[in-house]
């Protein structure tokens, strides 16, 4: 009986750790957090199904410290709310879905990789452009810095402005031009 408890409880834990980020996205673009692609299309899509928890899976989470990791939780919290605020009206503004994405490049310049490593311990630092069509009828680019963890995760870092030292030339650089196709559907 013990061993039926435990599998039980292993299965439940499974579930419970994969319910917010979807196993395979509808709309075949890359998830999860094995890939910067995946954590931006996750980013996107949290805004785009209103989804706080996806919201918080997806990026990184506070890290450094004095004003600018203050900062950086007060705009987690506060994008956190708007979004399960948004949850609660109609979907009729802002990202409708995904359209494109690119693939993810290192930044011309080494300096911001360079301090996300000496300054945190991050593993990687690359940015991924990805179009969302909206339901006004236009689209919209998003440029996601995108942070790999040192347990190897790939988060978002949804305000890179918060710290300009990871984030410099990042809207300087050239449009991405290597799209990602979606992935077949296996039906």
């Amino acid at each position: 009986m013990p061993t039926v408890r435990y599998f039980v409880l292993v299965l439940a834990a499974i579930f419970v750790a994969t319910a917010a980020i979807p196993s395979s996205a509808s709309d075949h673009f890359p998830n999860g957090f094995a890939t910067p692609e995946g954590a931006a299309c996750d980013f996107a899509r949290a805004f785009i199904l209103r989804d706080p928890v996806l919201f918080d899976e997806a990026v990184l989470q506070p890290f450094g410290s004095g004003e600018s990791r203050a900062r950086y939780e007060t705009f987690l919290i506060g994008t956190k709310s708007f979004i399960s605020e948004e949850s609660r009206r109609p979907a009729d503004s802002g990202p409708r879905e995904i359209t494109h994405v690119f693939a993810a490049r290192s930044m011309s310049r080494s300096g911001p990789a360079s301090y996300a490593y000496s300054a945190f311990g991050f593993a990687d630092l690359k940015f991924v452009d990805v179009v969302v069509a909206t339901y006004g009828g236009g689209t919209s680019t998003n440029r996601t810095l995108v942070v790999k963890d040192s347990a190897g995760r790939w988060h978002v870092h949804p305000k890179p402005s918060i710290h300009p030292m990871l984030s410099t030339g990042l809207n300087e650089e050239s449009p991405s031009k290597v799209e990602l196709p979606r992935k077949k559907d296996p039906s």
